[in-house]
């Protein structure tokens, strides 16, 4: 009897879970699609105060630790596919046990592909340890629905990463006085970022990992880990289907535009030929992917920085009536973007958040997320390939 009544438990959970695959994303990256996950770490990269938060209707307009006025790409993505709640952060204390099922937020504010990225912060949540906290809660599954029960329904949710803008605009910096470091050369930091990650979605989706003792100490005096890594990271985890975004113009954003010194109009096209660089060879390494590791995998490649240059180009084509400053904190340093003590405005902000392309210094805002999400959902090749997010959660394997 017992026997019996454990196997219906277990036949309960995995039709509950496989009832709301179709919806499922487990999410990586930085600031661009935290959920709160640095709500729970000591660091100075938070957006849990006022007016962070003021358009997300669930919260009421309260911060949620997500670095926008409203919704994130990837909650706009789940939410136009039909689900009814977002990915919770890993952190929070209610992420656990069957909570997992619907999809799970490892992203953390400030964080990159390279370890060392962020540091300057405090705590976050590299790119690599979002990937070992899914380990967390993938035998969290496998104690409940049992290896292949768990293997099945992984094949069909998605794994979305959204990586890489820190470590490049950590680059692009000044340096520190005092604390000066040798820069590898861009095409270097190219090479490492790109073949760092795609080894980690490999994995996800054999930990074929081997570095010398020469080449390790070389990677690590430049914050650097052996190129490659995490996509095949998630690849031997289970994954097999993948949406990969590529790293936005950051020359464009508030930020670099003050740090850079940039004229009224113009975007740094130092930042941004760097940014390109780096995204034509991760795109060559997505197409190789596919190549060795379909047709039972599939990685989506989704184009982000010719969709945000387009908005940025023809910003009154999608309504919108600046596209140089953040609606919230000002454009220069210290780029601040907080509510006065007491008070009902912030430090700095806009009158009309629809009519702002940025945020704050560094993120869109949730009418910008919009017309991304909407781009990666029902985009041709040239924005999103080999399929689109619709299709890409609607793909049989």
């Amino acid at each position: 009897m017992l026997i019996i009544m454990v196997g219906i438990v277990i036949l309960i959970l995995f039709i509950h879970a496989w009832s709301c695959f179709c919806y499922t994303s487990f999410l990586f990256g930085d600031s661009l699609v935290d959920a709160g996950n640095n709500d729970y770490l000591i660091t100075l990269s938070k957006a849990d105060s006022p007016p962070y938060g003021i358009d997300f209707i669930p919260s009421r307009g309260q911060p949620t630790g997500r670095f926008t006025n409203g919704r994130t790409v990837s909650d706009i993505i789940v939410q136009a596919l039909g689900s009814k709640s977002f990915p919770p952060p890993f952190l929070a204390p209610t992420t656990r046990g069957q909570a997992i099922f619907k999809g799970v937020n490892y992203a953390s504010g400030s964080s990159g592909i390279l370890d060392k990225t962020g540091s300057v912060f405090v705590e976050r949540v590299p790119l690599r340890k979002q990937i070992n906290d899914f380990e967390q809660s993938r035998a969290t599954m496998t104690s409940m629905l049992g290896e292949n029960g768990t293997t099945d329904f992984l094949k069909q949710v998605v794994f979305s990463i959204t990586s890489g803008s820190n470590d490049l605009l950590n680059y692009l910096q000044p340096s520190i006085p005092f604390f000066k470091e040798d820069k590898v050369s861009p095409a270097m930091l190219q090479d490492f970022m790109v073949s760092n990650l795609t080894l980690q979605l490999k994995v996800l989706a054999t930990l074929i990992f081997f570095l010398s003792i020469h080449l390790l100490r070389m990677v690590m005096a430049n914050y650097v880990r052996y190129p490659c890594y995490f996509a095949k990271r998630l690849y031997e985890m289970g994954g097999r289907k993948f949406l990969v975004i590529d790293v936005g113009p950051l020359g464009c954003i508030p930020f670099v535009r003050a740090i850079k010194l940039m004229p009224a109009g113009r975007c740094s096209s130092e930042a941004n030929e760097l940014i390109q660089g780096y995204n034509r060879k991760l795109k060559k390494s997505i197409d190789t992917l596919n190549k060795n590791l379909g047709p039972e995998t599939i990685f989506v490649y989704a184009n982000s920085y010719d969709i945000v240059m387009g908005i940025v180009k023809r910003y009154r084509k999608y309504g919108f009536e600046n596209v140089e400053d953040p609606c919230c904190g000002g454009n220069f340093p210290p780029f601040t973007c907080l509510k006065r003590g007491g008070a009902n405005i912030s430090s700095v902000l806009c009158k009309d958040r629809s009519k702002y392309v940025f945020w704050d210094a560094y993120h869109p805002t949730e009418a910008a997320n919009l017309i991304i999400a909407k781009k990666f959902l029902y985009g041709d090749e040239s924005i999103v390939s080999p399929v689109n997010v619709r299709e890409l959660y609607n793909y049989n394997l």
